[in-house]
């Protein structure tokens, strides 16, 4: 089988958190997140995303995150860039920043709230893809964007040479199918729970939010699907299935996350509004979850 566009990026990414401490990020703990990764072997990193709390960054604090996060990885990772936007231009001027900056690639999520057209998200798509010279990871994710990017809209991008991933998010193994069996592009899976069934028809890795927090196991199971394992793959994936399901359910990403960074001793700083802390009953429901994989050193918060 031919090698899919984009096939340089498989493996475990991680969406890493941005860490707050009065309101400001905190580029200690920053570097500290990244240096955790690249100890752990993440194949690339992935800041300012969902995770990333990028809708609360200012314009300025996007561009130094990505800024601060090309310049500690220095070479030892990839580094996948979230520069996208419901406005075109400012995606284009994000992205023309991050590639200047070194990023290795680009997750471009779908323009959310003013919901285009498919062909809207073609051209939007389209836009981007021509004016750069790195990888664009189209990130599908109607849960948070409103909308979803129909599969044949994808077929029309993978023609385009930039376009090289996708981030699926939609939760649809269906739609992961869809797009391995018609197109050249590599899919990485935008839910952890869903890593594995994704592999297991043809995805390549996950764009990960537990990966914070264990990226070792994430890591095993993402080699051992790859190299056909899947006894292995198996374990790993009830193992981990707690917290890719009960912690990430508890309250929208990435309030649970950073609450369990918190709670393993690797703080991430505050969240910001509109994201607020987990209830006492929740964090509970956290602790136990953390104990039951096997972070012992998880305490109340």
């Amino acid at each position: 089988m031919a090698q899919r566009k984009g096939s340089e990026f498989a493996g475990l990414s991680v969406a890493i958190i941005t860490p707050f401490s009065d309101d400001k990020v905190d580029v200690v703990r920053l570097r500290e997140q990244v240096e955790f990764q690249i100890a752990a072997g993440t194949k690339c990193i992935v800041p300012v995303g969902t995770t990333g709390e990028s809708p609360t960054l200012s314009h300025d604090e996007h561009e130094r995150v990505i800024s601060e996060v090309i310049q500690c990885v220095a070479g030892r990772a990839k580094v996948m860039a979230g520069t996208g936007s419901n406005s075109t231009a400012e995606a284009l001027r994000l992205t023309r920043r991050a590639a200047a900056e070194g990023a290795d690639a680009t997750l471009q999520v779908a323009p959310y709230y003013n919901k285009p057209t498919q062909e809207g998200f073609y051209q939007h798509f389209k836009a981007i893809a021509e004016d750069i010279d790195i990888p664009v990871c189209v990130y599908n994710i109607p849960g948070r964007t409103g909308k979803e990017i129909d599969v044949d809209t994808i077929q029309r991008l993978s023609s385009l040479d930039g376009i090289k991933m996708v981030k699926e998010a939609t939760g649809k193994l269906d739609q992961c199918s869809a797009i391995l069996g018609t197109t050249d592009l590599t899919v990485l899976s935008g839910d952890d729970s869903l890593t594995l069934p994704m592999m297991s028809v043809g995805a390549e890795g996950v764009i990960s939010v537990v990966g914070n927090l264990v990226p070792g196991p994430m890591i095993e199971l993402v080699q051992a699907a790859a190299a056909g394992d899947f006894e292995t793959a198996r374990k790993l994936h009830h193992r981990l299935f707690a917290l890719c399901n009960t912690m990430l359910g508890l309250a929208t990403n990435p309030i649970p996350v950073k609450t369990a960074m918190q709670m393993v001793g690797r703080d991430t700083g505050e969240l910001r509004l509109p994201m607020t802390p987990l209830d006492a009953k929740d964090c509970e429901t956290l602790r136990e979850t953390l104990f039951a994989f096997g972070l012992q050193e998880a305490t109340a918060v």
